[in-house]
């Protein structure tokens, strides 16, 4: 029996086993031979991406090595304007080398390329290490409808622990990445605290972003790209993200308020640019700033064209840090929109819950 007819056709438990608890994911069903997407994949129209309707987001990105210099001000201004508004923009003049950028585009096609036997090692439930998962979807159990991605998921406690556990085709390049990425997220976060005006030390940058996370994103090429999504809307739970697009794009980010001619509800594209690294406000940073800076809603388009990867590193406070709004925005804002919650709470229930755009959230706000 080819696998890709029985795909096709209505035979649901013997896919979800095949892509899901047998850890071949999308990669392993496309490459079987699949003509159409099955009905699992299908989403409801209304989370259909029409990359029609999304408009290129043409703005510049910044230079962030002007922080050093007499443009700092100008340059904090930009980021926190940038925070405030879209939640999203892209940095050059980074720190991150732009030749361990391409190696590591490198490393997850060499991850995703390998045999599936070779990644489902990864897959939880019997995984060597709870430091490292190999996946598809987001929570495939509770989702009505999947996503067209795999994804190699690797926390870091320290580096011993991850080039002891961590999968050998990307450990080096995926610690480099997280060890020069941090010099700019520290950067990033000074800036905007700055325009908040609290004060950080190492123990406060150390409460933001105490866990890291990188994952190695693969999002297969798909038949009907019309009826799928690579991930569904949703808003990213930690304090910064710091994302490598590959040069396809695929992208999309909601606008959540009128601004520089973009309106309410439109969807934007945010453009590959080649050594550029995407940042993004995620929800811990919308609580600590009282809701001033936006953790945005964004979602992936799939495409017929070819594969695509990505690689994240979410930044977010370790489990038994509480989160809420920070004490001097408060007594500026006189309200706080959001309640003190212990982050291991809000990490459970933002990873027990399929993606539904910003809904994670309401678990801190105040009513």
């Amino acid at each position: 029996m080819a696998p890709s007819q029985s795909f096709s056709d209505s035979d649901h438990g013997s896919l979800f086993n095949f892509v899901v608890r047998d850890g071949n994911g999308v990669k392993g069903m496309v490459d079987s031979g699949l003509s159409k997407v099955p009905q699992q994949y299908v989403q409801p129209q209304q989370e259909r991406i029409d990359e029609h309707n999304a408009t290129l987001n043409h703005s510049p990105p910044i230079d962030l090595s002007k922080l050093d210099g007499p443009d700092r001000d100008l340059v904090v201004n930009e980021i926190a304007r940038a925070a405030e508004t879209l939640g999203f923009f892209q940095v050059v003049n980074h720190g991150v080398p732009v030749e361990l950028l391409e190696l590591l585009k490198d490393a997850a096609r060499d991850f995703f390329g390998q045999p599936a036997e070779n990644k489902a090692v990864y897959c939880k439930g019997v995984s060597p290490s709870p430091l490292v998962k190999y996946g598809t979807s987001f929570v495939p159990e509770k989702e009505k409808a999947l996503e067209w991605k795999d994804y190699v998921s690797m926390i870091y406690t320290d580096d011993a622990e991850a080039l002891r556990v961590w999968p050998k085709e990307c450990k080096d390049i995926a610690l480099e990445y997280i060890r020069t990425s941090m010099r700019m997220v520290r950067k990033l976060l000074e800036a905007l605290m700055e325009k908040l005006e609290v004060k950080v030390d190492d123990a406060v940058i150390e409460a933001l972003t105490g866990l890291k996370m990188v994952n190695m994103n693969y999002y297969p090429v798909c038949p009907n790209p019309e009826l799928t999504v690579g991930v569904g809307r949703h808003s990213d739970l930690g304090t910064l993200t710091v994302l490598l697009q590959d040069g396809i794009g695929g992208l999309h980010v909601k606008v959540e308020e009128n601004v520089d001619g973009k309106k309410k509800g439109d969807w934007i594209e945010i453009p590959p640019i080649s050594g550029a690294l995407v940042i993004n406000v995620g929800d811990t940073l919308q609580i600590l700033s009282n809701g001033k800076y936006k953790s945005a809603e964004h979602r992936v388009r799939t495409t017929s064209k070819e594969s695509r990867v990505s690689v994240p590193i979410f930044t977010i406070p370790k489990g038994t840090e509480k989160i809420g709004p920070l004490a001097e925005v408060v007594e500026k804002d006189g309200v706080a929109r959001y309640r003190e919650v212990v982050f291991q709470d809000y990490m459970n229930n933002f990873f027990s819950n399929a993606h539904d755009g910003k809904k994670s959230l309401d678990f801190a706000r105040i009513y």
